[in-house]
C-alpha cells in the first residue's frame, strides 16, 4: 500500500502499526480517517470544547448519554476511553478538561443503570484514584466530591470484586493535610472526612446483610479512620476558628467546620454499629489517646466518650464501660495520673450506662471497680510508696469510688440493695489486723458502700436491711479502727434517715425542740424490725463505745446513730430497751477503768443529750422535766463538762468525783416513766435496773415486753448447771396417770392449763425479791453462798494458796478468785 494517499496523520504513524492504531491517534475531528472511529469515540470527543473554559459541551453531551442508554454494552468502552483522556490530561496538567471528563463521568453514572454499569464504576473509580494520587488540592477536593455523589447512587447488585482499600487511605490521609495555607488545609481535611463519611455510609447501607462483600468494621479499616476523626476533633476546632476570626475565607465559615463534620462522622460511625461492632470503634480511640497522651488532662478523652456514650445504641451503652474498665485493668501498670484521668472519665460515663445494665452487667461492673480498687491498696507496701505517688494513688481510689457512687445513683432500688450487700460481702471482717493492706481495703470497700449508700432512700427498715447485710454491717461496726467504725456509723446514718434529720443531728446538744426535727409515727413493720433486730444493735453501739480509741468523731457519730433511731424507729413499745442501752452507756462511763477521763465525760454528755431527745420525740413530759432538772443540776455544781459541746474543750478533771444529782437515777427515772404512763409493771422486775447479761450475751433474743413469755419454756432450769428440776408435789407420774393423760380427760386439762396460767402470771407480775422468797420459804435449803462455800472447800487447793493469808487466817478461795461477787 502507498502512503501518498494517506493524510497527515498517517505520516505520523509508524507504518508497521495496525490501521485500528492510526485511527485511535487520529483525534482531530477534521481528519478524514475520523470518520472511522468508532462512534463512542467521537462521541466522547466531541464532548470537549476547543476553548476548555467553554466547559462542556451539553448537546454533544445528551447524544453521548443516548448512546450509552441505547447501546449499554459499550459503557465500559466509553468509561475506558474518557479514563484514558483524564490520565492524559492529568500528566499534560491540563486540569479544565479533567474536570470535564470527571463531569461527564457524573452525568453518565446518574442516567445509566444498567447491569453492566459496574464495568463502567472500574473506570471511573480509577478516575477517582488518579485525581486523589494528585498533588494539586483543587483535583483532590474534585475527586472527593464525585465520590460523594457516587457513593449516593444505588446499585441493583453489588460489585464483589471492588476494593476500597485505597479511598480508606487516601481519605484517612487527607484527614491530617498541613498545607501551609489554613484554608486550603481546613478544605482538604474536610473533604477527607466526607470521604470517609459517603465511604462507611455506603458500605454499610448496600451491603450490610451481604457476608462476600469487604467488612468495613474490620480492624484494618478502623484503625485508620477513628484516629482521623478524633485527629480532627482534637486539632481542627481552634485552627478554624482562627481563620474565621481572620476573615480569610468564606468558604471556611459555613454551616460546618471540620471538627463538627469530624464529630457528626463519629456520631454516626457509632449509631450505626451493631453489638458485635462497637469494640472496633472504642479501640482505636483508646489507642489513640494512649499514643497522643491525651489522657492527662482528659478534657478532650471526656469528650469523646460522651460523645459516643450519646450516640450509641442504648442497649449496647455498658459495652462502652466495659471496654473502658478493660483498658483500665490493662493500664494497672501506668502511672497514678493516668488511672485517675481514665477513672475519672469513667465516672462521668458510667451513669449513662446505668439505666440499661440490668442483671450480672450490673455486678460485673461493681466486681471490677471493687477489684481495681483492691489492686491499688495491695500494689506495694505503703512504707514504699513516696508522698507525691501516695497522694496521686489516693486520688486514684477516690476516682473509682466517685465511679461506682455514680453508677449506682442512677439505678432502681433494689439494684443498689444488691450492690450494697455484694460490697458488704467484699468487705474483709477482722477484729484487728496488723497488716496496714487489710485495713486499707476494708477502708476503701466501706467508703464504696458509703457512696452507694448515700444514694439509696430508705423506706422500710426490713427492706433496707437485710439480715445478712446487717449482721455484716453491725460486726464490722466493733472493729478495732476508729476511721473503719466511724465509716459504718455514717453508713448508718444514710441509711436510717429517711426525713433528712442528719444535719440537724450532726452535733450533740441539749437544747433541742420537737419543731426542730421531722417526725412521724413509727410504722408497724419499723415496730417489728427495731423489736426483732434492738438486741443486735444496741450491742455493737455499746461495744463499739468500749474501744479506748474512739474520738470525739465517733461518740458524735454515734449519738446522731442513737438519734435518728429515736426519730425513726421509737415507739411506746420500744422505749424502755432503749433507756435501757442509754443507762447502760452511763454506768459503762462510771465503772469502766480504761477510757480515758475525757471519754468518759463524753460518754454522759451523749447519755443526758439522748436521754432528752427520747423524751421530746416520745412527748413524754415528765421524762423531759427530769432530764432538764438534771441538765440545770450540772450547771449549778460546776459539773458543765458532762454537758455536751462545752466537754469538747473543757479542761480533763477527775472524772470520780462526780456531784451528787448530776447522773441519770434509777428511782427518780422509774418515778418519771410512770409519770408519762409508760406500763412498767408489765416488766418482769427492776426494768430499769442495767443488765450486762443483755450486753455480753449477744446470742440472746431480747424481747420488747415480757408478755411473750408465755411462749417460753418454762422448764429450761434443767440447763442450769448443779441444778435439778422441781416437780410440783401435786402431779401424779404413775402410770395410771400418763394412762389418763392418753385419754385426753379434759378436767385434767382444764387442770393444767390452770396451773400453767398462775404459773406464768407470777413470773409475769412478781418481781424478782418475791420469787425468790417464794422459791426458798418453804425449803429448808442452804443459801446460794453457803453452797459455793461448801463447794470450793471440797477443792483441794493448799498448794496454790498457801501464802494467801489475812490476820494469820486463811483467805475462802471464792473470795479470793470471785472477791466481787461476795462482797457483803
Amino acid at each position: 500500500m502507498s502512503t501518498m494517499g494517506f493524510c497527515c496523520c498517517y505520516k505520523q504513524a509508524d507504518v508497521m502499526k495496525c490501521v485500528d492504531t492510526i485511527v485511535d491517534k487520529c483525534t482531530d475531528p477534521g481528519c478524514c480517517l475520523s470518520r472511522m472511529r468508532p462512534r463512542y469515540k467521537r462521541l466522547v470527543d466531541n464532548i470537549f470544547p476547543s476553548v476548555p473554559q467553554d466547559g462542556l459541551v451539553k448537546n454533544n453531551m445528551e447524544k453521548l448519554t443516548f448512546y450509552a442508554l441505547s447501546s449499554p454494552e459499550k459503557l465500559d468502552r466509553i468509561g475506558e476511553y474518557l479514563f484514558q483522556k483524564a490520565s492524559r490530561d492529568i500528566s499534560r496538567k491540563r486540569n479544565e478538561f479533567v474536570m470535564i471528563a470527571m463531569e461527564a463521568m457524573d452525568q453518565l453514572l446518574v442516567a445509566c443503570h444498567a447491569q453492566t454499569l459496574n464495568l463502567f464504576v472500574e473506570s471511573y473509580l480509577r478516575i477517582v484514584q488518579k485525581l486523589l494520587e494528585s498533588s494539586e488540592p483543587s483535583l483532590q477536593i474534585l475527586a472527593t466530591q464525585s465520590f460523594v455523589r457516587f457513593s449516593n447512587i444505588e446499585e441493583d447488585t453489588p460489585s464483589y470484586h471492588r476494593r476500597y482499600d485505597f479511598f480508606v487511605s487516601k481519605f484517612s490521609s487527607m484527614c491530617h493535610n498541613n498545607n501551609p495555607n489554613l484554608v486550603t488545609m481546613e478544605m482538604i481535611r474536610m473533604a477527607g472526612i466526607k470521604g470517609i463519611q459517603v465511604k462507611f455510609k455506603s458500605n454499610i447501607i448496600k451491603t450490610v446483610s451481604d457476608d462476600l462483600v469487604e467488612n468495613i468494621w474490620e480492624p484494618v479499616h478502623m484503625d485508620k479512620i477513628v484516629p482521623s476523626l478524633l485527629f480532627n476533633m482534637h486539632t481542627m476546632k481552634s485552627k478554624t476558628e482562627l481563620v474565621v476570626e481572620s476573615g480569610i475565607s468564606e468558604e471556611v465559615n459555613d454551616k460546618t467546620d471540620s471538627f463538627s463534620l469530624a464529630e457528626s462522622c463519629l456520631r454516626e460511625l457509632i449509631g450505626r454499629a451493631s453489638f458485635g461492632h462497637v469494640k472496633s470503634v472504642i479501640r482505636p480511640v483508646l489507642k489513640h489517646l494512649d499514643a497522643h497522651h491525651m489522657w492527662v488532662p482528659n478534657v478532650f478523652a471526656t469528650q469523646c466518650f460522651r460523645i459516643l456514650m450519646f450516640s450509641i445504641q442504648s442497649q449496647y451503652s455498658y459495652a462502652v464501660v466495659e471496654t473502658l474498665m478493660t483498658h483500665l485493668d490493662e493500664n494497672s501498670n501506668a502511672s497514678p495520673k493516668i488511672r485517675t484521668s481514665i477513672a475519672d472519665v469513667l465516672s462521668k460515663i458510667i451513669a449513662i450506662a446505668a439505666n440499661e445494665s440490668v442483671g450480672p452487667t450490673v455486678l460485673e461492673i461493681i466486681n471490677s471497680l471493687l477489684t481495681n480498687l483492691r489492686t491499688s491498696v495491695t500494689r506495694r507496701p505503703p512504707s514504699n510508696i513516696g508522698l507525691s505517688e501516695s497522694d496521686g494513688e489516693n486520688e486514684y481510689r477516690e476516682a473509682l469510688i466517685h465511679a461506682l457512687g455514680e453508677f449506682a445513683a442512677h439505678l432502681p432500688d433494689y439494684q443498689k440493695i444488691e450492690i450494697m450487700m455484694f460490697i458488704m460481702s467484699k468487705v474483709p471482717q477482722f477484729k484487728s489486723s496488723n497488716n496496714p493492706n487489710d485495713l486499707h481495703v476494708q477502708r476503701m470497700c466501706l467508703k464504696s458502700l458509703l457512696m452507694v449508700s448515700t444514694k439509696y432512700s430508705s423506706v422500710q427498715m426490713n427492706a433496707t436491711f437485710p439480715q445478712s447485710f446487717l449482721d455484716l454491717l453491725l460486726k464490722t461496726l466493733t472493729a478495732s479502727e476508729d476511721e473503719i467504725r466511724f465509716i459504718v456509723l455514717r453508713i448508718l446514718h444514710t441509711l436510717l434517715d429517711r426525713h433528712n434529720n442528719v444535719s440537724k443531728l450532726s452535733k450533740a446538744t441539749v437544747d433541742i425542740s420537737k419543731s426542730d426535727i421531722n417526725l412521724e409515727k413509727c410504722s408497724r413493720s419499723d415496730t417489728i424490725f427495731i423489736r426483732k433486730h434492738a438486741q443486735d444493735i444496741y450491742v455493737s453501739i455499746y461495744e463499739s463505745l468500749e474501744m479506748t480509741n474512739n474520738t470525739v468523731d465517733n461518740v458524735e457519730a454515734v449519738y446522731t446513730t442513737l438519734a435518728l433511731i429515736c426519730i425513726e424507729l421509737l415507739s411506746e413499745e420500744t422505749v424502755l430497751d432503749f433507756i435501757r442501752l442509754i443507762l447502760s452507756i452511763q454506768e459503762l462511763a462510771i465503772t469502766n477503768a480504761v477510757l480515758s477521763t475525757q471519754q468518759k465525760f463524753h460518754l454522759h454528755a451523749l447519755v443526758i443529750s439522748i436521754m432528752l431527745l427520747v423524751a421530746v420525740v416520745t412527748d413524754l413530759h415528765p421524762l423531759k422535766d427530769y432530764v432538764e432538772k438534771i441538765i440545770e443540776q450540772r450547771k449549778l455544781l460546776s459539773a458543765t463538762h458532762l454537758l455536751p459541746e462545752i466537754s469538747i474543750h473543757n479542761e480533763v478533771k477527775s472524772a470520780s468525783l462526780l456531784p451528787a444529782g448530776v447522773l441519770i437515777e434509777e428511782p427518780e427515772l422509774t418515778e418519771a416513766l410512770k409519770a408519762s404512763g409508760i406500763d412498767i409493771t408489765s416488766e418482769a422486775g427492776p426494768v430499769l435496773t442495767h443488765r450486762r447479761s443483755w450486753v455480753e450475751n449477744t446470742n440472746m433474743s431480747m424481747k420488747g415486753s415480757f408478755t411473750d413469755l408465755s411462749n417460753l419454756d418454762l422448764d429450761s432450769v434443767n440447763s442450769t448447771p448443779a441444778m435439778q428440776r422441781r416437780f410440783s408435789p401435786n402431779e401424779d407420774l404413775s402410770f395410771e396417770a400418763m394412762k389418763r393423760s392418753l385419754l385426753d380427760n379434759p378436767v385434767i386439762k382444764v387442770e393444767q392449763n390452770t396451773r400453767q396460767t398462775q404459773l406464768c402470771d407470777m413470773f409475769r407480775n412478781t418481781s424478782f425479791q418475791d420469787l425468790v422468797a417464794i422459791s426458798t420459804a418453804s425449803k429448808d435449803e442452804e443459801t446460794l453462798h453457803t453452797k459455793i462455800t461448801d463447794v470450793f472447800n471440797k477443792v483441794d487447793i493448799s498448794n496454790k494458796l498457801s501464802n494467801v493469808e489475812t490476820n494469820n487466817q486463811p483467805v475462802p478461795i471464792y473470795e479470793t478468785l470471785f472477791p466481787e461477787l461476795f462482797a457483803f
